[in-house]
């Protein structure tokens, strides 16, 4: 029996069971997500660089873009290692301490990551209704301001958490139907009333994001409104062209977000299974999909990718 401390009856270990009713499929299920992270690693690994090293892309829009795909690789790497081992090794085990420090940066990333997507609609919103004021009102200062800001409240929203998980008796329960720990997961193997935890969970990280979701709909509807006002046809095309990654990368990660939470707690018809893949493949398509989107739809960015990795010797000529 795995050793438990007495006082709190706090487990030394979780047990990951990964994903109930296929285990048989551990090693087929590891394939495309595994070959899905290292693309995400890649495709985000590529849009840093692109953007660090090519000057013409320091502005606001693409700086918002780099702490996207940061967060997109925090999201992915807080979870996707230690699932992999799971399906490879059957390395389940995870110490009380390490599932905390999982929990907590799995939950900070998607709230961090959804700060910044209100940032990008916010910038949108100046950069279309303000254009005169763009530079005046997004300086250098101000993107290291919403930086802060995005991790000081993703910081303060999720920290709670750990305190409310450490405060509840497992009584020896320790194995948990998922390939990684996140907070509802973890308490819900708790012998006390959890009844605060599923109150946080649900009312103060939820209604974090549902704040910026209505704001981002906001500056959208501005925009939207902007846009009829454009004389010119052509105008209006090209301001909905920058608009329009920014609005697929927003729909690729609020809906499997909020589908995820809501059936997590409201839908008990769905097989565990099922709900276990979704999650799964929420923390893989937002930073799979992500740099792709804007590579492709973005013309600077799509544009220096195939200057640097196509025509590398031109590109050097032109420096």
């Amino acid at each position: 029996m795995l050793p438990f401390n007495l006082t709190s009856l706090t487990p030394a270990t979780f047990i990951l069971a990964g994903i109930p009713g296929m285990e048989e499929s551990h090693i087929w299920i590891s394939i495309p997500f595994c070959s899905m992270y290292l693309a995400a690693l890649l495709g985000n690994g590529v849009l840093l660089f692109v953007i660090r090293t090519e000057r013409s892309l320091h502005q606001p829009m693409y700086l918002f873009l780099s702490m996207l795909a940061i967060a997109d690789l925090m999201l992915s790497t807080t979870t996707v290692p230690k699932m992999l081992a799971l399906f490879w090794f059957s390395a389940g085990e995870i110490s009380f301490g390490a599932c905390l420090t999982q929990m907590f940066f799995l939950h900070f990333s998607f709230s961090a990551e959804s700060v910044i997507l209100l940032a990008m609609a916010f910038d949108r919103f100046v950069a279309i209704c303000h254009p005169l004021r763009y530079t005046a009102v997004l300086t250098p200062s101000a993107l290291v301001k919403t930086g802060l800001v995005a991790l000081l409240r993703s910081f303060c929203i999720i920290f709670p958490c750990i305190f409310l998980l450490k405060r509840l008796p497992f009584c020896g329960h320790n194995i948990i139907p998922h390939t990684y720990c996140e907070h509802m997961g973890i308490a819900r193997l708790a012998c006390a009333d959890i009844s605060i935890n599923i109150l946080y969970g649900l009312a103060v990280p939820f209604a974090a994001v549902v704040v910026d979701v209505v704001l981002i709909a906001v500056s959208y509807v501005l925009i939207l409104l902007a846009l009829f006002r454009l004389p010119s046809r052509t105008a209006r095309h090209k301001a909905f062209n920058t608009c329009s990654s920014h609005i697929c990368v927003i729909l690729l990660f609020y809906i499997p977000a909020f589908f995820t939470v809501l059936t997590h707690r409201f839908g008990q018809e769905i097989p565990h299974h099922i709900h276990i893949l979704l999650a799964n493949l929420y923390v893989l398509f937002p930073p799979l999909l992500n740099p792709v989107v804007y590579g492709v739809r973005t013309q600077q960015i799509k544009e220096k990718v195939v200057k640097m990795f196509i025509c590398p010797k031109s590109h050097l000529l032109q420096e």
